[in-house]
Parts: C-alpha cells; sequence; structure tokens
C-alpha cells in the first residue's frame, strides 16, 4: 500500500486492523497514519507496533494518543522513542506511565521531557527514574522540580545531578533536601551551591555537610553563612576548614563561634585571621 492509501484508511477500518497487518506496516506507512486513525488504534494494536514504527511516529501523531494508549506501550517501544516523540508528549500521558516505563525512557528521552512535564511526574515516576536519566537533566529541567518531587529523590539520583543541575536549585528545593540528600552530595555539587543556597540552609542540614564538602566550599559560600549556621559548625567541620575559607568569615560570624569551636581551630587558621576578625 502507498503511504497515500494508508492516509486514505478510515478510523473504522483502522480499528479493524490485525495484529499481522499492523506489524506489517512499513515506517513510512506508519508515519501516513492521520492522528484520528492513530487515536482509533486498540491497546492490542498499539502493543503490536515495531520499535521501528513506533520511533517514526510524528510528534503530532504521538499527542494524539490516548492515555490508555500511552499506558499500553511496551517497555521496548517506551525505550525507542526519539527525543523528539518525547517533547511531544502531554503532561496528562506523561502522567499515565508506569514505573516500568518510566525506567525504560532513553537518557535521551529523559533529556528531552519539557519542563512542564518534569513538574507533573508523580513522586512514584521521580523515583523510578535511573540515575543516568537524572545526571541527563538539563539545567531548567532541574528547576522545574517540586519541592514535593525533590524531597522524594534517592541518594543516589542526587549525587547524580550534575554540577550545574545543583547551581540550578532555588532556595525552596535546597530548603528541602533530607539530611541523607546533603550527605549525598559530592564536594563538586556543594561546591556548586549558589551562595544564596548556602545562606538558606538549615542549621540541620549544615550539621549533615560532610568534613570533605565543607572544605570543598569556596570562600564566597563561607562568607555566605549566616551567623546562627557557623554556630552550628561541628568541630570537625571547623577544623576541616582552610585558611582561605576561615580568612573569609564575617566578623560576625567570627563573633558567632563557640568557645568549643575557637579551641578546635588549627594554628595555620587563627595566624589566618584577619585584623577585623581578631578584633571582634
Amino acid at each position: 500500500m502507498k503511504t497515500s492509501q494508508v492516509a486514505a484508511l478510515t478510523t473504522t477500518q483502522v480499528a479493524k486492523l490485525t495484529t499481522d497487518q499492523v506489524v506489517a506496516l512499513g515506517t513510512s506507512q506508519t508515519a501516513a497514519l492521520t492522528t484520528t486513525s492513530v487515536a482509533a488504534l486498540t491497546t492490542t494494536q498499539v502493543a503490536a507496533m515495531e520499535t521501528s514504527d513506533i520511533a517514526a511516529l510524528k510528534t503530532a501523531q504521538v499527542a494524539a494518543l490516548t492515555t490508555t494508549q500511552v499506558v499500553a506501550l511496551t517497555t521496548d517501544q517506551i525505550s525507542a522513542l526519539t527525543s523528539g516523540v518525547v517533547a511531544a508528549l502531554t503532561t496528562t500521558q506523561v502522567t499515565k506511565l508506569t514505573t516500568d516505563q518510566v525506567v525504560a525512557l532513553s537518557t535521551g528521552g529523559a533529556a528531552a521531557l519539557s519542563t512542564a512535564n518534569v513538574a507533573v511526574l508523580t513522586t512514584t515516576q521521580v523515583a523510578a527514574m535511573q540515575t543516568e536519566d537524572i545526571a541527563a537533566f538539563k539545567t531548567s529541567q532541574v528547576a522545574a522540580l517540586t519541592t514535593t518531587q525533590v524531597v522524594v529523590l534517592t541518594t543516589d539520583q542526587v549525587a547524580a545531578i550534575t554540577t550545574a543541575g545543583v547551581a540550578a536549585l532555588s532556595t525552596t528545593q535546597v530548603t528541602k533536601l533530607t539530611t541523607d540528600q546533603v550527605v549525598a552530595l559530592g564536594t563538586s555539587q556543594t561546591g556548586a551551591l549558589r551562595t544564596a543556597n548556602v545562606a538558606v540552609l538549615t542549621t540541620t542540614q549544615v550539621a549533615a555537610l560532610e568534613t570533605d564538602d565543607v572544605a570543598a566550599l569556596k570562600t564566597s559560600q563561607v562568607a555566605a553563612l549566616t551567623t546562627t549556621q557557623v554556630a552550628k559548625l561541628t568541630t570537625d567541620q571547623v577544623v576541616a576548614l582552610g585558611t582561605s575559607q576561615t580568612a573569609a568569615l564575617t566578623t560576625t560570624s567570627v563573633a558567632a563561634l563557640t568557645t568549643t569551636q575557637v579551641v578546635a581551630m588549627e594554628t595555620s587558621d587563627i595566624a589566618a585571621l584577619k585584623t577585623a576578625q581578631v578584633a571582634a
């Protein structure tokens, strides 16, 4: 059949095609189906489609799929979806993806999800995403995550976020990170936190920072610490601060140090204090 003939099929005719007939359609023929014909396909027909045909679907055809049809897609079919096709999915379609389908998304597919679609992912779907897919997220996608979604990220997923992604987190998202998630952040990720985000860390989150992460803080980040945060640093965290970091503490932060923290400071850090800090 020519593509023009396939395009001429009525929705009633399309719905009566056998699975063998559906399989027999080539990629160009599948791409020739009208959007109404695509929407008329039964779930059995959809599940029978070859992965090459699924990959050949146009964005308008994908958008025409019903939620029932979307759920019927096999994991192999989901894996075959091109980034352009994934980008065409509607928010309603995305929320109906099963956890197995979410896992089946290719890294390119995950990176192609629109920010609107990222924001409507259920917490179950978010928690099911593979770490390589999280690592493939663009900064706009990371920024689009809701606070409810952020909380359910596994520690492995948090560790997979790129430094650019960490830098894209909003202050609201950062304050929702659990202590386990804070611990999961690598040194490069901690060093990528914006100063505004460092300043909003809760005292519980600050106390959860590993000494390696504290040592990785930029001087601008140390200077952004509030007096309340500084007063909650453990002695091990104080010891982990380098001379340049200690010298970056504001005078009010120095004055907020507890006597236990001061005693724990290394002699090299004391020697690095500025005159204004000593006077404080």
